[in-house]
């Protein structure tokens, strides 16, 4: 009997608990069910923010995207490298925007919207300028075998790259309040897939379009002497999307309150905030770290692509083969990101450098070898030349995002919370301008490497340089002959430049990298 009853208690006892555990069970269902719920509720209550968001970053990418393109089509004027290297200032303005993106932040008006009241003139002027420019942009960029104007095309494009810069950080402010709390996480994803079409747009799309060869052969029935579209053409109808979509924003999308305070106690700050953080020591030395990074990769990377299009390969090729990149662009950091989860995320840095830095090398050969091909071939690249330069751009790229996701982990994890924002901000910008001030020098400097003389004319003192220069010497009956192309003497010396820049600096970010991140912060040393 006793038996049988602890065999009942027992049973009764199994009894209960799994009829608790289904009932855990089934709460936790019922919990997960409201949580996507909620989700969707919540994505739902965020949608159409969302939505403008990646319209507004989207447009920030088409002058960026056109920008890029520029360069393509003055290589295939002959347009000389000293040229080229005015022209790429235009990409300044977003790496030292930080400059005055704490008057954007503090000067404002309350009855119109603390980012409205950027964001609606800049974008308003971007639109102008762009129609403006699309009834000279021929003139100004060379008809009929002149010069272009490269000093006026370098002054138009960089006032649309100082707007366009103003208006990522109005539309970087106000996403902060646009998207709930719980949906901010967005706000990156809305940016890189923004940025990523706009500039897709601005330069894949265009460089295809505007190609008399890519329309015939894949768009046209019958071939005709131009593209589908033209560079005026394409500037007038993305000013006039600019205005339409600014004027609907300024019409239709209000602001949220915010808590404001005094505009000179916040511009002052900032500026105070920043200074306290250039006084660390660790901020000093790193500093130098992102200032000089990219010094030996600076003829691979900035060079490159003109040479291609030297050498024989269509610029729009240049903009298809960057086609299959936009899914790597947004995927790959993500993936990275992953598996560098950590205290030490530079190692991923100083063991993609080496990599990154050898396809300056392979760069080189692959100029070489394409102009070989083109030559070869009549211009008519075979498919195995396009799989290899894809498959070469690939490893590249997978290199350049492990640098890239490493320094953005790193400088998170170094921001000081107090004033994380200005501090990041900071040390992004400082790793921008480490790209764009020695991309400009890479380019100024090719022609300088350079050995070229007027062949055929008695006329000695001809030179080739410019050109004016080549012009002259078609006319006086002679022809230009390169006899050392400076972007070879260039990848030289930036692989002997890279190779002692990563002897100097490897440990010295491991150094860094180790420090206890009370040293970074300035409440440590007051």
């Amino acid at each position: 009997y006793e038996i049988g009853s602890v065999l009942f208690i027992m049973a009764t006892h199994r009894s209960l608990m799994t009829t608790t555990d289904q009932s855990d069970h089934k709460e936790k269902e019922k919990d997960d069910e409201m949580l996507v719920e909620d989700k969707k509720k919540l994505l739902a209550k965020d949608r159409w923010s969302i939505f403008l968001l990646l319209i507004l970053y989207t447009l920030q990418g088409i002058p960026i995207g056109l920008a890029g393109s520029i360069p393509m089509v003055l290589q295939a004027k002959k347009v000389g490298y000293r040229q080229q290297a005015v022209f790429s200032f235009v990409s300044w303005p977003f790496s030292v925007k930080l400059l005055w993106a704490p008057v954007v932040d503090a000067i404002y008006s309350r009855s119109f919207g603390r980012r409205k009241s950027w964001l609606i003139p800049v974008q308003y002027l971007i639109g102008g300028i762009m129609i403006v420019m699309s009834y000279y942009i021929n003139s100004i960029i060379g008809e009929e075998g002149d010069a272009p104007n490269i000093f006026v095309l370098t002054s138009l494009f960089f006032l649309l790259f100082v707007c366009a810069a103003t208006q990522d950080i109005a539309v970087d402010g106000w996403a902060i309040t646009m998207l709930s709390r719980e949906s901010v996480g967005h706000l990156s994803t809305c940016n890189s897939i923004g940025q990523t079409v706009g500039y897709f747009m601005g330069y894949t799309v265009f460089l295809a379009f505007e190609s008399k060869e890519f329309c015939n052969t894949y768009l046209r029935s019958e071939p005709q002497d131009y593209g589908i579209v033209d560079l005026p053409t394409f500037l007038f109808f993305w000013g006039v999307v600019f205005i339409t979509v600014t004027t609907l924003v300024m019409i239709f999308k209000r602001e949220k309150r915010e808590v404001y305070s005094e505009v000179k106690q916040t511009i002052s700050s900032a500026y105070m905030q920043l200074w306290s953080i250039l006084k660390l020591r660790p901020v000093q030395s790193y500093a130098i770290f992102l200032l000089t990074a990219k010094v030996g990769l600076a003829a691979a990377e900035n060079v490159t692509g003109l040479k291609l299009v030297e050498a024989g390969l269509p610029r729009e090729k240049i903009g298809l083969i960057a086609l299959p990149m936009v899914p790597v662009q947004i995927l790959l950091p993500l993936f990275i990101s992953r598996i560098i989860t950590g205290p030490r995320p530079m190692d991923i840095f100083i063991k993609g450098f080496p990599f990154r830095h050898a396809m300056g090398i392979v760069f080189a050969v692959f100029v070489w070898w394409t102009s070989v091909v083109s030559k070869e071939t009549d211009g008519e690249f075979p498919l195995y030349y396009y799989i290899v330069i894809i498959i070469l751009f690939l490893i590249h790229q997978v290199a350049t995002y492990s640098m890239f996701v490493g320094t953005m982990s790193f400088n998170a994890q170094i921001s000081d919370p107090a004033i994380g924002g200005t501090y990041m901000t900071l040390l992004n910008t400082m790793s921008n301008l480490g790209g764009t001030w020695s991309g400009t020098v890479a380019l100024w400097l090719v022609d300088v490497l350079s050995f070229k003389d007027c062949e055929g004319v008695s006329d000695l003192s001809l030179d080739c340089d410019t050109m004016a220069e080549l012009e002259a010497c078609k006319a006086a009956g002679g022809h230009c002959e390169t006899h050392l192309d400076g972007y070879y003497v260039e990848i030289i010396i930036c692989f002997i430049l890279g190779v002692a820049w990563y002897l100097w600096q490897h440990n010295r970010i491991k150094k860094l990298q180790n420090l206890d991140k009370s040293n970074w912060h300035i409440h440590h040393h007051t």
